[in-house]
């Protein structure tokens, strides 16, 4: 499989960390979709990443729409959306929470990166930095209800909810520095610091903060 995209965008970056968990092997193609449009279109007439090929070339997109297959493709026992309620609902609905914060954080970034300087909407930026902060806040508490080593939706093992509320924090994090959400946020900021240590996380990493600066003046999108 080839997966299609960039691992500081939380949307391809949780589809990354899930092929992981599930051993499922893939290529990355790094792809900067304001760059490469042309390259992203070939495999998504939305140019939006990510795009997983399957081997039989199969393109699938949308993150959401990504991770529902691949959890089909393995059994009921290591889907990481537990097939059966209440389990299900509680993880499917942390994960929307998560990944709706890394989408308003992913907006607020966008705001004065896309437009120029004298159209950038401050309120807007502001709005969208409340919304991932109510959302963040959510996930916090949940996180300080587990005991060590405990996943945040309650699971016996790892869902897709811890691996969407690690990778959504993470990039929060990263592009909104002055949110100082660690300090927030303590709880979450552990959990997520805990999740980033496994094997699936480490292999899927936000880039190095010495590439960051290039990747961040660059736009991108799930």
């Amino acid at each position: 499989m080839k997966l299609i995209g960039i691992y500081l965008s939380p949307f391809v970056r949780r589809v990354a960390v899930s092929l992981n968990i599930l051993k499922m092997p893939f290529d990355l193609e790094e792809v900067f979709v304001f760059g490469e449009p042309d390259v992203v279109r070939r495999y998504n007439p939305l140019v939006r990443i990510p795009i997983l090929v399957l081997d039989d070339g199969a393109k699938l997109v949308e993150s959401g729409a990504i991770l529902d297959e691949i959890d089909h493709m393995v059994s009921p026992e290591q889907r990481l959306i537990p097939s059966d309620n209440p389990l299900r609902r509680r993880v499917a609905q942390t994960a929307a929470i998560a990944i709706a914060s890394a989408e308003k954080a992913q907006w607020a970034f966008y705001e004065d990166r896309v437009r120029p300087a004298e159209k950038v909407h401050a309120p807007w930026i502001e709005h969208n930095d409340r919304q991932v902060l109510g959302g963040l806040g959510y996930l916090n508490a949940a996180a300080a209800q587990i005991d060590d080593g405990g996943w945040i939706a309650g699971t016996p093992k790892m869902s897709q909810a811890d691996v969407t509320t690690a990778v959504a924090y993470s990039f929060a994090a990263t592009a909104r520095p002055h949110l100082q959400l660690a300090e927030r946020f303590p709880e979450l900021a552990q959990f997520a610091e805990r999740c980033e240590a496994l094997p699936a996380f480490v292999s899927a990493p936000i880039p190095a903060p010495q590439q960051l600066k290039g990747l961040l003046s660059k736009p991108f999108v799930n």
